[in-house]
């Protein structure tokens, strides 16, 4: 027979384990909260920083088409201009080497990508004339070359974000890399280093400079501007996937540092979280990429990419049905009345 003494000493001995093992997970989780507050609190701070150096306003006076006022960011259809900027040197504006335009409509769950190839012959009217689509940057900044891309598109863009290739490697790196699925093997030149790096078919893990190259090769690529800009459309799908798992959380404060030193953007900080939100609620919503056909040309021994007038038509024409808010009254119609508004 067992002694009550002894059930009453094992008792105890228990209960001083379950309040040792209690008191050990209350010190756990403090520490973790503790932890989990300084990040948060750095990743705050540091996206406070950097929202407060990316934020860069439009100049509209130089804009024949104006951005739509008061966007609802959840429920309004929107255009955003993507531009990545090749700096040549520290005193030059550069140029806009990628250009990617994106139509998001929350309501419909449409979302479009336009690419337009570097080199497609349009009116600049910065520079008062016809030109490649690349140049219109160092003419006079984005303000330049959203007005270029206007001449082509006819819809206003709303928002618009830049960065420079130093920005794109940084980025990358801050991620620890991003997998693409490489379509062919292919040979391309690094920058800086300029050494010759092999892409090989398949899945591979890129490093920024290597990401680099592979969304600036296109002369080794059989569909030309088209196969490069379906590799950029590839890296930034990478990037964004990325940047919002939740394994990357530990690098954000990286990541957003370098936003703030190498991107620029007019959405509004207050807005940046509806952003996030909506791309959270529309990440897995198929993306229609639309393609500007058109052909090679060469005009005073100068290579230009010539668009076809009916693929525009038709590019404007599906853009329009995109942007509209409802049956009666399209995004679009609302620019046209507010831009005759200014103008009076």
């Amino acid at each position: 027979m067992i002694d009550s003494r002894t059930n009453r000493k094992t008792v105890k001995k228990k209960k001083k384990k379950n309040k040792r093992f209690r008191s050990f997970l209350l010190i756990v989780l403090l520490l973790l909260i503790g932890i989990g507050s300084v990040f948060a609190y750095q990743i705050y701070s540091e996206a406070k920083r950097a929202s407060e150096k990316i934020y860069a306003a439009l100049d509209v006076s130089k804009l024949k088409k104006k951005p739509h006022e008061n966007i609802e960011i959840k429920k309004d259809p929107m255009t955003i201009l993507l531009v990545g900027v090749e700096n040549q040197y520290h005193d030059e504006k550069g140029r806009s080497d990628v250009i990617m335009l994106l139509t998001v409509n929350p309501v419909t769950k449409k979302v479009y990508v336009l690419s337009i190839p570097r080199d497609t012959r349009v009116y600049i009217p910065a520079e008062g004339r016809k030109d490649k689509i690349t140049h219109s940057y160092s003419y006079g900044g984005i303000e330049a070359t959203i007005a270029a891309v206007n001449e082509l598109i006819d819809v206003p863009i709303d928002y618009y974000i830049t960065t420079n290739f130093e920005g794109f490697e940084q980025i990358v790196d801050s991620l620890g890399g991003v997998k693409v699925d490489v379509p062919f093997t292919f040979k391309a030149q690094l920058t800086r280093s300029l050494k010759w790096y092999t892409f090989h078919k398949g899945e591979m893990e890129l490093n920024g400079n290597q990401a680099l190259a592979y969304v600036r090769m296109r002369k080794s690529d059989p569909k030309g501007d088209l196969g490069r800009n379906e590799r950029q459309k590839q890296v930034l799908r990478a990037i964004i996937d990325k940047s919002t798992s939740i394994t990357s959380l530990p690098k954000l404060d990286d990541v957003i540092a370098n936003l703030g030193d190498n991107v620029r953007t007019n959405i509004p900080p207050s807005d940046l979280l509806s952003f996030i939100y909506l791309y959270k609620k529309m990440k897995d919503v198929p993306v229609e990429n639309l393609h500007l056909k058109g052909y090679n040309d060469f005009i005073d021994h100068i290579y230009y990419y010539i668009p076809d007038e009916q693929s525009v038509a038709e590019i404007n024409e599906t853009l329009k049905q995109a942007l509209q808010k409802d049956t009666n009254t399209s995004y679009t119609q609302n620019s046209s009345e507010q831009n005759s508004k200014t103008s009076n």
